[in-house]
């Protein structure tokens, strides 16, 4: 039953829209964190570097494109988990490109 269910959403499309927003979503809520945890006293400010955060943040949500992937796998949505890949692989690039060269 599940099977047919989610077929229509079996698309490419559903997997670039799903993985090129929820990276997104995932940065801002991890930066937001920091910035919380700040507010709260849990960190002094400064303690972390504001290029790590970034940095961290960025790859820990690239990491998350995981969840949808798993999901897709799980309903049996090969199109929608091929449609991840080009997004993620492009964002790997970009955080590649951003911060390549301080992790060297």
């Amino acid at each position: 039953m599940s099977i047919n269910r989610f077929q229509k959403y079996d698309r490419v499309l559903t997997g670039i829209v799903v993985s090129l927003l929820l990276p997104i979503f995932w940065y801002l809520i991890l930066m937001s964190l920091y910035s919380s945890m700040e507010t709260m006293g849990w960190m002094e400010k400064g303690t972390v570097a504001i290029d790590f955060r970034q940095r961290t943040s960025a790859l820990a949500a690239i990491c998350l494109n995981i969840l949808p992937l798993q999901i897709f796998k799980n309903h049996y949505m090969d199109r929608a988990m091929r449609g991840v890949v080009f997004p993620t692989v492009a964002y790997v690039g970009l955080w590649l490109y951003l911060f390549g060269s301080s992790v060297l």
